[in-house]
């Protein structure tokens, strides 16, 4: 039985040592070599959570001729599959695009695989951890979001005190899941403080909760929800292009979280992983620009580039969760019944 379980655990590192290596590889001729084990691969399969990453995989696709496997869920959705998956001993996916507080916990989980790309030079230092186990692709900046058929711009509130003034009595909106956001908000004002401020205003001029961050902006642009005060900042851009009356608003200090990229550890095509990983990097930064998504590459000017932006720490976000859940509900969603 000894004899078995380490030939077992021999062949497990080997097997994972096989998969590391296309990952970890820093020679020269890197992009070639995995061009060419990628293609007899023939495929990488992509959980993710942004919709808009299908515009990348296509495009990989196109220059490759490597087939992506797609499948998209929400954030919880995709870290509870895989997890499920690996105690299964089932491993499927090779790449996941999820928020970095849902990656943070796969990296605690052990599924994760550092991958040594060549373009990690061009991104962010804040999008690296300091484990490399992944990387923040694009930025998800909370803006808020005003109707401008119904709001003047100079009505417009220039900080969150100003929420308090009776004139914002039921124009107001909030996503419903927005803990991480209010629990960095809440302490970067100061927990005392920042309980009382928020507990005043939705007592004041009350709070309607809507799920979802494009939905919430869609609310704006038909004046249902007047002024919502976290949508992400390509939304407003992206309904404003169509026509819509709708316009971001930044409230200091201005919130981000990263939305990463991760090879697992166990990856069933780790050359096509390691390869789409650098094509993230690379010519994904200017694909999800193009798409009015804010980026992580520094040689790509955003929006936000000049901007002080406060990011949610993954990993209080996870230690946290509990806490940070409990004070959105107590301070908001209780104080608006």
């Amino acid at each position: 039985m000894k004899a078995f379980l380490l030939a077992a655990s021999l062949l497990i590192a080997g097997s994972h040592a096989l998969a590391a290596e296309p990952a970890l590889y820093q020679g020269a001729d890197r992009h070639d070599r995995l061009v060419a084990a990628a293609q007899k691969e023939g495929e990488v399969s992509v959980y993710h959570a942004y919709p808009a990453l299908t515009v990348a995989m296509a495009a990989f696709t196109k220059k490759y001729g490597i087939k992506v496997k797609a499948w998209r869920s929400g954030s919880e959705g995709i870290l509870q599959r895989i997890i499920t998956e690996a105690r299964g001993s089932r491993f499927d996916v090779d790449i996941v695009q999820n928020n970095a507080p849902e990656n943070e916990a796969l990296h605690r989980e052990k599924l994760l695989q550092e991958v040594r790309s060549p373009y990690l030079a061009d991104m962010m230092a804040q999008a690296i951890p300091a484990h490399r186990e992944w990387v923040g692709v694009t930025l998800d900046v909370w803006t808020a979001a005003y109707n401008s058929d119904k709001i003047k711009k100079e009505d417009l509130p220039k900080s969150y005190q100003d929420l308090l003034d009776p004139k914002w009595k039921n124009q107001l909106g909030i996503e419903a899941n927005n803990y991480g956001w209010f629990g960095t908000l809440v302490d970067a004002m100061g927990e005392a403080q920042g309980r009382k401020l928020f507990a005043d205003i939705v007592a004041t001029n009350g709070m309607s909760f809507r799920k979802g961050h494009s939905l919430l902006t869609t609310l704006v642009a038909s004046g249902e929800v007047p002024l919502a005060l976290t949508v992400y900042s390509w939304n407003p851009v992206q309904l404003k292009k169509k026509g819509a009356p709708v316009e971001a608003l930044l409230l200091p200090p201005v919130l981000a979280q990263f939305s990463t990229l991760a090879m697992l550890r166990k990856a069933p095509h780790p050359n096509a992983a390691a390869l789409f990983y650098d094509f993230m990097l690379n010519e994904g930064q200017s694909i999800l620009a193009g798409l009015d998504f804010v980026v992580a590459s520094k040689k790509i000017t955003t929006p936000f580039s000049k901007v002080a932006l406060k990011f949610v720490d993954p990993e209080q976000a996870l230690d946290r969760q509990d806490k940070w859940t409990k004070l959105y509900e107590d301070v908001l969603i209780k104080n608006a019944r």
